[in-house]
């Protein structure tokens, strides 16, 4: 008898869980409102899509876990992205002062854009898995009972239809309608929580300025402590020859997106290294906002019943602040996850909730991570921090005071940042006693550039801001 399993969402989640499942079913058919491009281009139904975008070392090893027979980093690479290592390849400023750089290729991740890194994940799964049909739809709900799911009810051509399937995942994001669709089986109850410090995210896409081809990553992060809106401003090297600058603020301190308020807003941060870089440089499109930006979390793994059949994972799981992009990391976890389990237990009765109740561990770690921050900033909506919350926003600003001059500090938190290692490597000796310590290395008084870095950064200065370029839509 046939398998045919069915995956609702077409993104990086759906594509990397449809990858998951081809090795046990005979057919996977994935499911999406959007029309797929066939080149790598921006589509609506991506919210954060023409924001920063980061994969982390965690998921780029989960993703070459699920692809067979491919390097996945090479193919992004070849596609035209970007692998920076943290160690070596990132200026940042941190709420307790700047990073150093350390001479080490270590703690890689890849930075490109979301239309790139979801047509090259998308290419990938589909030219090495066998069996993956993606078809235009819109789900409407799930067929079945509590006890099992047996497929899913699908609105396409202004016709609804039945699709029937022995296994559904839904990764269609962060508007999943998951709770509604388990309540119509008989399963409520169901846990949420949103923390929603009012960020706001802007982005503009401008051209890398001539001889600054190898800049590094630059970070200006938000100081969550202070007790005054969050602002930050980032660099990121993408595919040809450009740079996606996102600037955030949480709620009171929003960035605007007129031309002119986006460089006064980066000039204006905590230092003005941002700004500077780009108030010269051509901009290549208009600034982009988006306010779909709150952490929100579903606990589907403490739910009082659960069906057989189904698993949630990504976005419609849980959606972090993408300040800290985990996003896309956690969703190929959960699906290196899925394929563990069903290439083991497939058809064992409970399958689906040993599933969902081990998808909640990568999530935990990201959402601690987020929300420990988050619940900082004034106005934030979701209540009060915990005590869980304070202890960590409390030891995560002492081990960060210490990482800006300790490997040993920089190298735990790059490893749990990363998802190459759960939270708990925070807590092992080595970062302990660093925290402890706090940095070996004297702090800097700015931004730790290399000699030619100066000299490029000095000359954007004096060129001063260019006169506006036409931008496209």
């Amino acid at each position: 008898m046939s398998r045919k399993a069915v995956v609702i969402g077409a993104g990086v989640a759906g594509i990397l869980a449809a990858a998951a499942l081809a090795p046990v079913v005979d057919q996977v058919v994935v499911l999406d409102r959007d029309a797929l491009p066939d080149t790598p281009e921006h589509r609506k139904g991506v919210p954060q899509g023409r924001h920063a975008h980061l994969m982390m070392d965690g998921g780029l090893a989960a993703m070459d876990a699920l692809v067979p027979g491919t390097d996945m980093r090479g193919h992004l690479l070849a596609a035209g992205a970007h692998e920076i290592h943290l160690s070596r390849d990132m200026i940042a400023l941190t709420p307790e002062g700047w990073f150093h750089r350390w001479r080490r290729r270590e703690h890689p991740m890849i930075t490109c854009s979301r239309a790139l890194l979801d047509w090259a994940v998308r290419t990938a799964v589909l030219d090495s898995c066998a069996g993956i049909e993606i078809r235009q739809a819109q789900v409407v709900g799930l067929m079945g009972s509590g006890e099992r799911v047996t497929g899913v009810r699908v609105l396409a051509d202004g016709a609804e239809e039945s699709l029937e399937a022995d296994f559904v995942v839904d990764a269609s994001g962060r508007g999943s309608r998951i709770v509604k669709w388990l309540e119509r089986l008989g399963i409520d109850g169901i846990r949420e929580r949103t923390v929603d410090s009012g960020l706001v995210n802007s982005t503009r896409i401008y051209r890398v300025p001539r001889g600054a081809e190898d800049w590094p990553l630059t970070l200006v992060q938000p100081r969550p402590h202070t007790g005054e809106p969050g602002r930050s401003g980032m660099i990121v090297p993408i595919e040809g020859g450009r740079w996606m600058v996102s600037l955030g603020g949480s709620r009171g301190g929003e960035p605007p997106r007129d031309p002119d308020g986006f460089v006064e807003y980066a000039l204006a941060l905590p230092h003005p290294v941002v700004g500077q870089l780009i108030a010269g440089a051509e901009p290549l499109t208009q600034v982009f906002t988006s306010h779909s930006t709150s952490n929100a979390r579903r606990y589907l793994e403490k739910a009082p019943a659960w069906p057989d059949g189904l698993v949630v994972l990504g976005d419609a799981l849980a959606t972090f602040n993408p300040s800290y992009g985990q996003g896309m990391s956690v969703a190929a976890l959960g699906a290196r996850i899925l394929a563990r389990n069903v290439h083991r237990r497939w058809g064992g009765p409970g399958l689906a909730r040993r599933i969902q109740r081990e998808l909640a561990k990568p999530v935990e770690g990201a959402w601690t991570l987020a929300v420990s921050s988050d619940v900082l900033y004034p106005g934030v909506v979701g209540g009060e921090p915990t005590a869980s919350d304070l202890f960590a926003a409390r030891y995560s600003k002492r081990l960060t005071r210490a990482a800006t001059g300790s490997y040993t500090a920089a190298s735990a938190l790059w490893d749990v940042t990363g998802l190459r290692a759960a939270p708990t490597r925070l807590m092992r000796p080595g970062a302990l006693l660093a925290a402890l310590n706090g940095p070996s290395l004297p702090p800097l008084s700015g931004p730790p550039l290399t000699p030619g870095e100066h000299g490029i950064l000095a000359g954007l200065i004096r060129g001063g801001r260019s006169e506006e370029a036409p931008v496209a839509p």
